[in-house]
């Protein structure tokens, strides 16, 4: 199950729209193919009983109702009957898994707590909703209060209920514990359907996922790029990933080759960036930065593991810097279709080398200036220049562009207007590009760095990244003005392509 839109949402400064929530919800479930999907918690807003609304109209429309749940609350018929205006078929009841949440928080004995989740379960079944049960803080539950866990168990086994959930709602679990209290309850419970939620506070989330199901957890919970509260829940992407590479009996429906592209459009509709070293979806993750790495991968694949690229719709790069060996740059130019002597070779090494140890980041789009510049040569003819512009940005109107540029020696002058200056600018670029009947690259990431501390003036670099023909280049741009620093990136787009 992928709480995502629940859980995920829990992230610190995440909201998504409604029309968001749909969009993931509709990936997550015909695309990347989770079984289930946790979408919203009830009675939180009106904003999010509209999301919900939307999302069970399209998967009843599709037959998926009863792959998408809510989190609902011990409360007497409220939660009962905002799922069904909600339009929603499932419920994940939220009850306590410990005798310090139930003495402390609802100050209720354990067999009234019982006694009121029986009637909420009650009223589900009577209006034919399907319920599961959430042991909020089971975790803690099992190491201080395990007589409680089980008393509350043995209640739940003879409810009309579908599944259990065990969430280890602090994150304190450890890889055998995780283990030895799941193996327990699935021993003393072989009918019950449990699933495990994992938090990530020691960063032992995927671990513990991984134990869970040796123990024999049926159901995990997961979220895109580990998104939750604190410091988030099991990646979907690393507990995939983990199952199918270490646990050969173990299948899932998920589709390993959209994992990426689905991270990446929660990490935009979120504005939760994904860490570069984050396993599976990270920037880095599949990039070597180690002369001796891109040699070996040359000579019979030295250093490959199982998590290959392809396997996510990715591809192998290898990074330009200090560490940089000639395979990595040699890897870099066949990718550029450019050969170089062994000498001119030597060469550029030694000023890429150079140019990392001043803590500069060398792209392979600055592969061919650099050559330009270190063998003197005309290797490299800016055949496209921006002669000139001017950016406006006036209140209540629409940011414009007036653009002069030549492409091979032939001039041309544009105007147009955007969402903001660079927008404009772009727009200008397609109608000169549209005259020439060539197609421009998509832009599929902009980022903007600033040093920590910079001040008003400081400079800024702007890193773009373009999709064209099948692949991804990346171009840099630097100025105190974010603006120009894109047009500068963009400039050598333009020459590149």
């Amino acid at each position: 199950m992928d709480t995502t839109l629940r859980d995920g949402e829990q992230t610190s400064g995440v909201s998504f729209s409604a029309s968001e929530k749909l969009t993931i919800a509709q990936l997550l479930l015909t695309e990347v193919k989770v079984n289930r999907i946790e979408i919203a918690s009830a009675r939180v807003s009106e904003g999010e009983f509209q999301a919900v609304k939307k999302i069970t109209d399209w998967a009843k429309a599709n037959d998926l109702l009863e792959r998408v749940e809510v989190l609902t609350f011990v409360d007497g018929q409220t939660s009962v009957n905002w799922m069904l205006e909600a339009g929603a078929k499932v419920m994940n009841l939220l009850t306590k898994g410990s005798l310090n949440h139930l003495t402390h928080q609802l100050k209720k004995t354990p067999e009234q707590h019982f006694a009121d989740i029986a009637q909420v379960i009650a009223l589900a079944t009577s209006n034919n909703l399907l319920c599961n049960v959430y042991l909020e803080d089971w975790s803690n539950g099992m190491r201080h209060s395990k007589d409680y866990v089980l008393q509350y168990l043995d209640f739940l086994q003879h409810q009309p209920i579908k599944r259990v959930l065990l969430p280890d709602t602090l994150g304190v679990l450890v890889p055998s514990e995780t283990y030895n209290y799941i193996k327990e309850l699935t021993d003393r419970y072989p009918h019950i359907h449990f699933d495990f939620h994992a938090h990530n506070d020691y960063d032992l989330a995927t671990a513990n996922v991984l134990e869970a199901i040796k123990a024999g957890a049926k159901g995990l919970h997961l979220t895109i790029n580990g998104m939750g509260e604190r410091a988030g829940n099991a990646p979907l992407a690393s507990a995939v990933a983990v199952i199918n590479d270490h646990l050969p009996n173990i299948t899932t429906t998920v589709t390993e080759k959209s994992l990426y592209s689905v991270s990446k459009l929660v990490e935009t509709f979120s504005g939760f960036r994904i860490p570069a070293n984050k396993p599976v979806v990270g920037e880095n993750v599949f990039t070597q930065t180690a002369g001796i790495h891109a040699d070996g991968d040359k000579k019979n694949n030295l250093y490959y593991n199982d998590l290959m690229p392809e396997r996510f719709g990715r591809q192998r790069k290898y990074a330009l810097g200090k560490t940089s060996g000639k395979a990595n740059i040699e890897n870099n130019l066949h990718e550029l279709g450019i050969q170089l002597s062994d000498e001119d070779l030597r060469k550029v090494t030694q000023r890429i080398i150079e140019l990392g140890d001043r803590k500069e980041v060398v792209t392979q789009a600055d592969l061919p200036y650099i050559i330009s510049d270190v063998l003197d040569s005309n290797t490299i003819e800016e055949k496209v220049q921006i002669e000139n512009y001017v950016l406006t940005h006036s209140k209540n109107l629409r940011p414009s562009v007036t653009l002069k540029m030549s492409i091979a020696g032939e001039l041309f002058e544009e105007h147009a207007q955007g969402d903001g200056q660079y927008d404009a600018f772009v727009n200008a670029l397609k109608k000169v590009y549209k005259h020439k009947k060539m197609d421009l690259p998509l832009l599929a990431d902009y980022t903007v760095r600033i040093p920590p501390g910079g001040k008003s003036d400081a400079l800024c670099e702007t890193i773009i990244t373009w999709q064209w023909k099948g692949k991804e280049f990346k171009t840099r741009g630097l100025d105190s003005d974010q603006t120009v620093a894109a047009i500068k990136a963009t400039q050598k787009m333009l020459n590149i392509i």
